[in-house]
């Protein structure tokens, strides 16, 4: 786990030096755009079963979110530039802060609110909330389109619980039981790779 850390923190704080003027204008962006507040936080379960609040660039309008709703599809509350970083995945690049606390790592299964986890079988949640949960992983790369595949559902709540959420667990899983460095790092590019071809 120490070696995990110093893997998170290396590639974490250049990442949060060299994204800061990106942050800035993003930041000016969301205010231009909409009231409220630059940054959004929700209730997450993280390792062990502790409550954190993940943070994401506001792509909402403000107090329109509810604290576990699906977002799907052309959601009307997303606003213009809510739609562009939602996009490009760059509402999630706030959870950098997370990881530099220590709530989560850069590449782990991703953090589910309250009620989704208790959907998990027993010794599922026991597993994967072993680990630190991260920003991405392999179920965000298979997914990497969930918001589009939702919003053509006629139950989008029904869709996720019977649908996806099943096989996300078993990534989770499969990450948890094979994870290395190499296979961060491999993710992680494919994430990139994912994010860029869209």
């Amino acid at each position: 786990m120490i070696k995990k850390r110093f893997f998170d923190l290396f590639f974490t704080i250049p990442a949060l030096i060299l994204l800061a003027p990106f942050f800035l204008i993003i930041s000016i962006c969301i205010k231009l755009d909409s009231q409220g507040p630059v940054f959004f936080r929700q209730i997450r379960i993280g390792q062990h079963g502790n409550n954190f609040n993940i943070l994401k660039f506001r792509t909402m309008q403000f107090n329109t979110e509810k604290e576990d709703q699906l977002t799907v599809g052309a959601d009307k509350r997303i606003t213009k530039t809510g739609k562009w970083l939602r996009h490009y995945k760059l509402d999630e690049l706030p959870q950098l802060f997370n990881v530099l606390k220590g709530e989560m790592s850069i590449v782990g299964p991703r953090p589910e609110v309250p009620r989704y986890i208790k959907l998990y079988p027993k010794q599922s949640r026991k597993l994967i909330l072993s680990v630190l949960p991260g920003i991405t992983d392999l179920a965000s790369i298979e997914f990497k389109n969930e918001n589009e595949i939702l919003g053509h559902s006629i139950n989008p709540e029904k869709t996720y619980i019977e649908k996806i959420l099943p096989k996300k667990i078993k990534y989770y899983e499969k990450y948890v039981i094979k994870h290395s460095l190499l296979m961060d790092l491999k993710i992680m590019f494919y994430t990139l790779v994912a994010i860029f071809s869209k």
